[in-house]
């Protein structure tokens, strides 16, 4: 079943969202109270409304508790229409309802009026990039919660041509292989862990934070 969204703030954060969400099939109802960022959004997404979200009347034209999700992005220039919006959205009864935090402040009191989940994409980009300029081998990382991390990284050269089982890679960095992303278009594969990793493969792994420089400076 198509996944339905609400997306209310378009700025950087809350554009990028409703237009990645659309890519991938999802129907996207997006607001704000900017003609031209509504008027951008409508090229892509299954709806684009201007509208106050803190105006409760409004916000309930919209149905929010018939949405599948509904994401409160609004960003730095109000964090008081945030806090209301997303207090709204829970009253309105919808089931999944994403606050876009600034700060730690801001993020508790998101929770308190009700938000299910609160983001900081800021801070989780700085902590990604961080992690990607410390170890370039990086190229993607998600946590996974629990201190479990999904990273995507290339291979070092000494590792080209050895199998999984030679580099024990559980054993000496506590890091555990899922899969291996190779070839141009890129094709996800299951590992063999006796097969010789080529030039241009990357590992998709499970592992702490704290493992992911251990195996790039170790190998």
């Amino acid at each position: 079943m198509t996944q339905q969204v609400l997306i209310i703030g378009l700025g950087q954060f809350g554009m990028s969202l409703a237009r990645t969400l659309s890519e991938k099939g999802a129907e996207v109802l997006a607001v704000d109270r900017r003609k031209n960022l509504v008027d951008e959004a409508a090229a892509f997404v299954t709806e684009a409304v201007m509208i106050d979200a803190t105006d409760e009347s409004e916000l309930a034209r919209l149905q929010p508790a018939r949405r599948d999700c509904s994401v409160c992005a609004i960003g730095d220039d109000s964090k008081e229409a945030s806090i209301i919006c997303t207090a709204l959205l829970r009253q309105m009864g919808a089931p999944w309802v994403i606050g876009r935090a600034n700060n730690a402040m801001h993020r508790r009191i998101l929770q308190l009026v009700g938000a299910h989940l609160v983001v900081t994409p800021e801070e989780e980009f700085g902590r990604r990039f961080a992690n990607r300029l410390l170890n370039r081998q990086v190229i993607s990382d998600m946590p996974l919660g629990d201190d479990l991390h999904l990273t995507e990284m290339s291979i070092h050269s000494s590792m080209i041509g050895k199998s999984l089982v030679e580099l024990a890679l559980p054993r000496r960095f506590g890091v555990m292989v899922v899969a291996v992303r190779r070839g141009a278009p890129s094709r996800v594969l299951q590992p063999d862990p006796h097969a010789p990793l080529e030039a241009d493969d990357r590992l998709i792994i499970v592992s702490s934070e704290s493992a992911i420089p251990k195996l790039t400076r170790g190998v």
